[in-house]
Parts: C-alpha cells; sequence; structure tokens
C-alpha cells in the first residue's frame, strides 16, 4: 500500500453524515468555549475600565477593601499623611457609592455607580471631566457615562440636542453638563462623576473625610515600588498602598478567585470540551468498529499497529482543523450580539484563539486516542 494514499481522509469522508456529525461537535466546543473565554476575559476587562482611567501612581484602600462595589472606607488624613513625604507631588480622594437615578425619559428609577471628587483637572483621564471640571464644581452638577447601559435613559442624545440634561439622583434634582465614556461591567451598568460637595449632599450619611479610595502622584522619576515601601512604613496599618498595576490586579484576582463567576467560566469551558470529546470519540469508535475487517486487512499485510493507530489520530486531528475556521467564524457572530446587548468589551484575541484550537486539537486527540483501542480486536485471522 502506498504511504501517499490519504487512508485517513478517505475514511473520514467515506460517510458525509458521520463527518457533518463529527464536525458539528467539534464546532460545538469551538464556539462555546471561544464565548466562554470572551466572556471571562470582559469580565475582568470591565471591571478595571473605570479605575484604568484615573490618574495615579500609587492607591491608597482600606486593608478591608474587596473590590469596587465593596470598597470599605479610610480618613482622608491619611493621603495628607503620604503628602508630606517628598517623594510625593499631589494626592486626591474619591467617594464612591451608589445612588437611585431617574432615567429622564420615562422616569424609572435604577441604581448607579458615582463618584465624587474636589474637581481639577488630572484626576481622571477622561476629557469629559478634564475639560469641564468647573461645571463639575458647581452644586448639582454631574457628568454622566454615555457607555451606560440604555435603561439609564438617551442621555447622550438628549445632551447633545438640549446641552443640558435634568433629571432626579437620591430624590434631588441634578444636572448632567457633559459626557464621558468608559461602559458598563459585571459590577454596574453605569457610572456619573460629580463634585466631593454634591456627592456629600447626595448621600448626607457619608461624612465628609472618609473616603473610599486615595490617588497619590509621584515627583518625576520616582520608582513607584520605593515609594510605596516607603509610604506604606510611614502610615498607620488602616491603609494599604499599592501600586497602580498592583491595584487594577488585585481587583482582577478577586473576580477570578474569590467570586464563583471565575469557576463557572472555567468550569463551562471543561463542559464543551467533555461533549465535544464524547461527540468526536462515538464518531471515531464507530467508524473503526465499522471498517474493523478493513484494519485487519491492513494488518495481515505487514502494517503495524502503530500505523493503524495514526490512521485514527490523523482523523481525529483532520477534525479539529476542519471545525475550527467555522466555530472562529460564529464565534465572532455571537461575539457582535453579546456586545451589543450587554455593552461589555467582547472581544477575540489570538491567545484565545491559539488556546482554544489547541484544547480543540487535544480534545479530538483524546478521543482518538480511546477509540484506538478498538483496534486490537482486529486481528488478521478474522479475516480468513
Amino acid at each position: 500500500m502506498s504511504a501517499h494514499i490519504p487512508l485517513a481522509w478517505l475514511q473520514l469522508t467515506n460517510s458525509k453524515g458521520r463527518l457533518f456529525t463529527a464536525l458539528a461537535g467539534v464546532v460545538f466546543t469551538v464556539v462555546f468555549s471561544l464565548v466562554q473565554l470572551a466572556f471571562q476575559d470582559a469580565l475582568y476587562t470591565s471591571v478595571t475600565l473605570l479605575y484604568s482611567h484615573l490618574s495615579a501612581d500609587l492607591i491608597l484602600i482600606s486593608p478591608r477593601y474587596q473590590c469596587i462595589v465593596a470598597t470599605e472606607s479610610f480618613p482622608e488624613r491619611r493621603l495628607y499623611q503620604a503628602l508630606a513625604i517628598k517623594d510625593v507631588a499631589s494626592v486626591s480622594a474619591l467617594y464612591m457609592g451608589v445612588m437611585q437615578w431617574k432615567n429622564p425619559a420615562n422616569r424609572r428609577n435604577r441604581q448607579i455607580f458615582a463618584i465624587g471628587f474636589k474637581p481639577r483637572p488630572g484626576v481622571f483621564d477622561l476629557a469629559g471631566v478634564n475639560n469641564h471640571w468647573r461645571q463639575i464644581a458647581e452644586p448639582g452638577n454631574l457628568v454622566f457615562d454615555e457607555g451606560s447601559r440604555p435603561e439609564f435613559g438617551p442621555v447622550a442624545a438628549m445632551m447633545r440636542k438640549h446641552g443640558t440634561v435634568r433629571t432626579e439622583l437620591s430624590h434631588r434634582r441634578v444636572n448632567v453638563v457633559a459626557l464621558f465614556h468608559v461602559g458598563a461591567n459585571f459590577a454596574n451598568d453605569g457610572n456619573i462623576i460629580m463634585s466631593d460637595t454634591s456627592f456629600l449632599r447626595l448621600l448626607p450619611f457619608r461624612k465628609f473625610g472618609i473616603v473610599n479610595i486615595g490617588l497619590i502622584k509621584l515627583k518625576p522619576g520616582v520608582n513607584a515600588a520605593t515609594a510605596r515601601d516607603k509610604i506604606a512604613a510611614a502610615l498607620p496599618r488602616d491603609v494599604t498602598v499599592l501600586t497602580r498595576q498592583g491595584f487594577l490586579d488585585r481587583e482582577k484576582r478577586f473576580f477570578a478567585s474569590s467570586l464563583p463567576v471565575g469557576f463557572f467560566f472555567r468550569t463551562s469551558v471543561l463542559v464543551g470540551l467533555i461533549v465535544g470529546a464524547v461527540i468526536v470519540y462515538q464518531i471515531l469508535y464507530s467508524d473503526v468498529s465499522e471498517h474493523l475487517s478493513e484494519y485487519a486487512t491492513v494488518k495481515a499485510i505487514g502494517y503495524p499497529d502503530r500505523y493503524l493507530l495514526s490512521v485514527v489520530l490523523k482523523e481525529a486531528l483532520l477534525l479539529s482543523v476542519l471545525g475550527f475556521p467555522p466555530g472562529v467564524l460564529l464565534s465572532l457572530g455571537v461575539y457582535e450580539i453579546a456586545r451589543s446587548a450587554t455593552l461589555l468589551p467582547i472581544r477575540m484575541t489570538w491567545i484565545q484563539i491559539a488556546a482554544v484550537y489547541l484544547l480543540t486539537a487535544g480534545m479530538c486527540a483524546l478521543a482518538g486516542a480511546l477509540a484506538v483501542r478498538k483496534l486490537r480486536q482486529a486481528d488478521p485471522v478474522d479475516v480468513f
């Protein structure tokens, strides 16, 4: 038998119905895995979107801080104590909390995430905040995240039409004077930014000087890690000092390890691989069983078991190669639908593509390895 005869391909395409069934299993696995990984990536990316726009070298938080919706608080004077250290250029304090937002179109209430700060440029790297900080400083004025979910109302469209949008926040009248863009996330559906004075007026149970996040800017040339250690040693233990990147990484780790959603995504990918492996295994096992006598004939004319095993494994890998591209294309369609529905930063990366293909190829190879056990029954004696 010529080694150039594509036996694996001929075996695989011998039954078109069986081939399409196997490919459907592979496509399902690819789509399911890519979508789950995309949602997981969107989770970790979205929860740090707002924080990624903070202009700071170091971040001050409470040791009891958990995540963006469970921040805890600490005395603002810790920031001024840090300002006394020669490496520090400036400090800023953020108040954070949830308020009742009234949709200006249908008058329905919905919770929105609010941030209060002492208005000045450079606290955020958001043009909508830095270009309108004087307006924000006026009581009752705020800026609205146009990336918020539609349930908060057509605020962006109304702003472009009227210049200002009047609505209610925590049962008090407020004015939206500008827009910025961050976007919704798994923790919050919408965001607003205002002055600390407005924030405390709208949430009177919050105390002045008890803040949630502290921002520290260092002087040019100062090493952030070195300054962090120096400031941490100088301040009491009721605060934790982190570098900006360390703070973002901490937020991602919380959602990855402390909440069941991270476990859910990982388990979902595993379940998808198991389902795909079962489908591919059943197809390959049926193929081997149906052609057992032909395999026995091949053995009878001198081909070793390892050749027969390679044929089945090649069939498995061919399935992964044929099923992967349509799976990727279908996933892109699902991404677009999910992105429109959730407004989350769902995207496909080359790392995800490579990881899912390796998982898919491994799944098919494992299914093939299990199916070739049937070849042990391919005894040449059965041919005669």
